[in-house]
C-alpha cells in the first residue's frame, strides 16, 4: 500500500468536517483537489471510506477504521515537527491558538506583547466556542486552547493565569441600578438573554441558579457576546456575562452590574492542551508567558471597572 501524507491530512480532514466543502478550506485547497485525494486514497484501502445519504456524507466502516490509525500517525507527525523545531529554537516558527469567543477581547494584546519578543512568529488565532475547542483538543488540532473550566472527559494539562468573573449585565435604567445588596431569589424574577448551549458562560450560569434553586427564565437565545450586549443595551432582558466582555460598554455608561449578592461567580481562565503532548519551544514559550505574566500585563493594560 503506497500512501501519501497529502492523502491521509486529506482524508482526516473530511472525516472532521463531514464535508469536502470545509475540508478544502481548512486546507486551503479546491474541492476537486480535496476529493482526488480521498479517492486515491480508497483506492488504495481497496474500500469506500465515506457515503453520502441525501446532502450528507457520513464515514463508513472502513473509513473509522482507517481514521483511528490516520489519527495516530498524523499526531506522530506533529511530534518529529516539535522535535525538529527544538533543534531551531524559538527564532521563528508558527504558534497555533484556538481561544473561547469572550477570549477574545484579551488574547490578541497578550498575542501582541509576545510577537514583539519574537518578531518572526507567525501566529494562527481561532476565536470560537466551547464545543469547537472541545473537538480541537480532542483531535489534537492546535498548539494550545485558552478557555474556562477545563473538560473532565479528556486527559489534560491545564494551568490558570487570569480571574474571569462573571457578573450580572443590566441596562442602566433598570431599577436594579439604584439598589444595593440585591437577594439573588429575585434574579428568578427577571429574565434573562442566553449564549447558545454548549456555551462555557451559560453552563456556568446554568449550574449557578441550580445551586441556587432559583428558576432561569430565558427570552432569547443568541450566538455572540456582542449580540447580548446590543440585546441588554435595547432593554429585552439581563445576562451573565465575563467581566472582560463588557469593560468598554461600563466606562461608557451604556450597561451597568448591580450589585447583587453572591456575584461576581469567580471562574477563572485556563491554558491547556493535551496530556503528553510534545510543545515546541516556541509553544512552551508562549504557555509559560501566559502562566507567568499574562495576569499582571493585563491589569496594567486593561484596568478593571469599578463600577
Amino acid at each position: 500500500m503506497h500512501v501519501t501524507l497529502r492523502q491521509l491530512k486529506s482524508f482526516a480532514a473530511v472525516a472532521r468536517r463531514l464535508s469536502f466543502t470545509r475540508a478544502a478550506e481548512d486546507l486551503n485547497l479546491s474541492q476537486p483537489a480535496v476529493s482526488m485525494q480521498v479517492k486515491q486514497l480508497e483506492a488504495q484501502v481497496g474500500q469506500a471510506l465515506f457515503e453520502q445519504m441525501g446532502k450528507k456524507i457520513y464515514m463508513t466502516e472502513a473509513g473509522n477504521e482507517v481514521y483511528r490509525y490516520t489519527r495516530t500517525i498524523l499526531g506522530e507527525i506533529d511530534d518529529m515537527e516539535a522535535a525538529v523545531a527544538s533543534l531551531i529554537g524559538l527564532e521563528k516558527g508558527t504558534l497555533s491558538i484556538s481561544v473561547a469567543t469572550t477570549a477574545h477581547y484579551f488574547a490578541p494584546k497578550l498575542l501582541s506583547i509576545f510577537c514583539e519578543r519574537f518578531p518572526s512568529v507567525d501566529v494562527r488565532l481561532d476565536v470560537t466556542n466551547r464545543e469547537t475547542l472541545l473537538h480541537q483538543l480532542a483531535e489534537n488540532e492546535v498548539d494550545m486552547v485558552i478557555m474556562g473550566r477545563p473538560p473532565k472527559e479528556m486527559e489534560l494539562e491545564y494551568g490558570t493565569f487570569m480571574e474571569n468573573p462573571l457578573v450580572v449585565i443590566a441596562p442602566p435604567e433598570h431599577p436594579f441600578s439604584k439598589e444595593r445588596a440585591i437577594q439573588v431569589s429575585r434574579l428568578g424574577e427577571e429574565s434573562f438573554i442566553v449564549r447558545e448551549k454548549g456555551s462555557g458562560t451559560r453552563s456556568a450560569m446554568e449550574r449557578f441558579f441550580k445551586q441556587h434553586k432559583i428558576k432561569l427564565h430565558t427570552t432569547m437565545e443568541v450566538s455572540s457576546d456582542e449580540a447580548i450586549k446590543q440585546s441588554v443595551q435595547a432593554g429585552l432582558g439581563l445576562s451573565i456575562m465575563s467581566r472582560d466582555a463588557v469593560q468598554m460598554e461600563l466606562q461608557l455608561g451604556r450597561l451597568t452590574t448591580p450589585d447583587i449578592l453572591h456575584f461576581p461567580i469567580l471562574r477563572h481562565w485556563y491554558v491547556m492542551h493535551r496530556k503528553g503532548k510534545r510543545l515546541s519551544p516556541l509553544a512552551q514559550a508562549f504557555k509559560d508567558f501566559l502562566l507567568n505574566e499574562a495576569a499582571s500585563i493585563l491589569k496594567k493594560e486593561m484596568p478593571q471597572n469599578d463600577q
